[in-house]
């Protein structure tokens, strides 16, 4: 197999014999070049050797007038250094390496005091990042992640929080409760609500009107000794639905819930015996709706709760059971203050005050078919409601410090 012809000059450039596509008769005809033969007979070069240096050599006799002496073939300068100053790269040469100095325009001149304002500021800002950065990594609270490494080393000893104030002993609480100091309770102006219980509607509207004036007759007196005010809930029910004091049965009562204190009232018995029992019925909405408002003002006070836990921790049962007759005979006693300044138009005379104190001799401890000695004895009752009707002062019903036998 014969060789393969070598692959001549240009056969890799652009209209060389090796590019696709082009064949002799698309080529354009070039005339034959006479090759330069050097002396001593050597072959003859493709191109003349380029220099660095100097000025083109003189062109050969033979080549003059050819294509290839219109041709330049040496470099004008070398590429070692930069061109030279009438070069037409000179100036784009100065423009990037040595471009001209922007002149100073004196017009232009900035003001030192805003330089200067301009530095104070930027010196403030800083400082300030570095006070807040001090601040929050010196901080004990501050952890990187708390989970794995704390940012403050541990001193080895537990961190003590002071407790705030000393709190009050449950036995000043009640036995120097603020609202004995806030004065008599001013003449109030309501009349007995008009509403006869006939059905349960009345008996709810009877006992929220009533509502309404023992509310405006205690709230300056509860603020004024610096407590907050709040109106108790009211809820009637009958026998045997399931209120916030439990299941009930038929009693007055008032219980502690979320909403603050609720007056749980009774209304079936009241109906079934005011046909026959007017002056008494009314006697005794009036007074056991009293004795439950006294239980939220003993509420408002923090003596409802300071009560429960003395006799919580009573030595005995006979203890226990006389600090239960200290917070029931003060309800009644604060239920008397309210009647004792409503005197003039809420007037307890005739018939409705025979029943009035009837009411309290019948409701004595030791009148009671169980003789539970809880609520005190007909003796006390009538001294301390007498006490609180003739004072209106909250200030009298203090059976906290009293003698044991004025609370029998």
């Amino acid at each position: 197999m014969a060789d393969k012809p070598a692959p001549k000059p240009g056969h890799f450039l652009p209209g060389g014999e090796g590019e696709q596509g082009t064949t002799d008769a698309q080529r354009p005809s070039v005339p034959p070049v006479t090759p330069i033969t050097p002396p001593g007979g050597s072959a003859p070069l493709a191109a003349p050797t380029p220099r660095l240096s100097g000025e083109a050599p003189p062109t050969p006799p033979q080549l003059q007038g050819s294509r290839i002496d219109s041709r330049r073939t040496t470099l004008s300068g070398s590429r070692l250094g930069p061109p030279p100053a009438g070069d037409r790269a000179a100036a784009a040469y100065r423009e990037v390496f040595h471009p001209e100095p922007i002149p100073f325009d004196p017009t232009k001149r900035r003001s030192k005091g805003l330089i200067a304002l301009i530095v104070v500021c930027a010196l403030l800002v800083v400082a300030g990042i570095a006070t807040f950065a001090v601040k929050v990594f010196s901080s004990d609270r501050f952890s990187v992640n708390p989970m794995v490494t704390p940012s403050v080393k541990p001193t080895g000893e537990p961190s003590v929080t002071e407790p705030v104030g000393k709190g009050t002993p449950d036995a000043d609480i009640v036995g120097k409760n603020a609202i004995y100091a806030a004065g008599a309770m001013p003449v109030v102006k309501c009349q007995e609500p008009a509403f006869r219980p006939t059905s349960m509607e009345n008996v709810r509207s009877y006992y929220q009107a009533l509502t309404a004036c023992m509310d405006k007759a205690w709230k300056p007196i509860v603020t004024k000794a610096g407590f907050e005010f709040r109106s108790p809930r009211l809820i009637i029910y009958a026998e045997g639905d399931e209120t916030a004091c439990g299941v009930q049965k038929d009693l007055a009562l008032y219980c502690q819930d979320e909403d603050g204190g609720s007056a749980t009232m009774p209304w079936q018995e009241l109906v079934e015996q005011y046909p026959t029992h007017k002056a008494e019925i009314r006697a005794e909405m009036a007074q056991s709706f009293a004795f439950v408002y006294g239980v939220h003002v003993q509420n408002l006070t923090g003596m409802a709760d300071a009560s429960d836990n003395l006799a919580d921790t009573a030595a005995s049962k006979a203890g226990q059971f006389e600090q239960q007759r200290r917070a029931a005979l003060q309800a009644y006693c604060f239920g008397a203050v309210f009647f004792g300044a409503a005197k003039n138009s809420f007037p307890l005379r005739g018939e409705l005050l025979r029943q009035w104190n009837g009411l309290i001799q019948r409701r004595g401890d030791d009148k009671t078919k169980d003789k539970t000695p809880d609520h005190g004895s007909s003796k006390s009752l009538t001294l301390w409601m007498n006490q609180g009707f003739a004072t209106t002062n909250p200030g009298s019903c203090n059976t906290f410090v009293a003698a044991s036998a004025k609370v029998s």
